[in-house]
């Protein structure tokens, strides 16, 4: 396959990957849209006329930057609706409230390097955040992005997926020492092998799934790390870490394009060992056995 590349870049905003990008009569969901990105996400969505839903954990967030986005776009068809990716109950209200097509699914929300923590279930918490919890969410939406023909689902991963591939015979730390990094490592290349195996099964139903890498962004994501650690001119500002976001949900460029791996608006290399600017993408994070594997498994967790 030939790798994708576009005029967008580095530097690109989500507002110059959307430019021209008519969104009327779309519906999207960004999840984790009340800070970070996905609050950018939702504001280049929104602009483009989509109506959009601001999946969060904290409605109190999410319905001050709904009232924003329409103070600032004009669109008036923003909502916000409850979510949090580890109650699976909360999962299961949110999709049974859902009764429309959709579109879009940004799966966007996550956390990063958490002291140890597992949920009832005995999940180790990064793992169940950051990809269980999407798993079951765009599992139970899947009816809704199929009726639309041509849904795009965007899985926001890290080029920290090279710091571990899935451990699939530990994966929730029973047995390992528990390393924050690891966990998160593993769970960002839990989002990369979604996308290759939700695009491999549903291409059929018109639905694509990629993956992406946002830049180093100060948010809120690293507040168990004592902030952003990257040198200030490798960092991105919010808007430029949506960009590659965008791209994916919306631009023609990647219209019928799946289970990739993209990073700065752009197919990211494969390469054979981690990068010393971590750029690239891991060969086990689109290993399509490795997402195979997962999904047989996500499922056996979510039974």
């Amino acid at each position: 396959m030939a790798r994708i590349t576009t005029p967008f870049g580095r530097h690109s905003t989500a507002s110059e990957v959307a430019q021209g990008i008519d969104l009327s009569g779309k519906r999207a969901i960004v999840t984790g849209a009340a800070s970070g990105i996905g609050v950018e996400t939702a504001r280049a969505l929104a602009h483009a006329g989509a109506e959009v839903t601001l999946a969060v954990h904290n409605v109190d967030a999410g319905a001050k930057t709904a009232a924003d986005i329409t103070a600032i776009t004009g669109n008036q068809n923003i909502h916000v609706a409850k979510l949090d990716l580890t109650d699976r109950g909360a999962i299961a209200k949110f999709i049974a409230a859902w009764n429309e097509p959709l579109h879009i699914l940004v799966n966007n929300a996550g956390v990063m390097a958490l002291p140890e923590q597992h949920t009832p279930e005995g999940w180790e918490m990064q793992f169940a955040t950051n990809h269980l919890g999407h798993f079951a969410l765009t599992l139970g939406l899947h009816d809704a992005l199929a009726a639309d023909g041509a849904a795009r689902i965007v899985s926001v991963s890290s080029s920290a997926h090279m710091l571990s591939p899935i451990v699939f015979d530990d994966i929730h730390f029973a047995f390992r020492p528990y390393d924050p990094w690891l966990a998160y490592g593993q769970s960002k290349t839990a989002n990369v092998l979604f996308a290759v195996a939700g695009t491999g099964r549903w291409f059929r139903d018109g639905i694509t799934a990629n993956a992406l890498m946002p830049g180093a962004i100060a948010t809120n994501l690293q507040r168990h790390v004592g902030g952003i650690q990257t040198p200030a001119e490798l960092q991105k500002t919010p808007e430029q870490g949506a960009a590659t976001s965008i791209l994916l949900a919306t631009s023609p460029l990647v219209e019928g394009i799946g289970g990739r791996y993209f990073e700065d608006c752009n197919e990211a290399t494969i390469v054979t060992q981690q990068t010393k600017d971590y750029s690239g993408v891991a060969p086990y994070a689109l290993n399509t056995n490795n997402a195979d594997r997962l999904w047989e498994e996500s499922l056996r967790l979510l039974a």
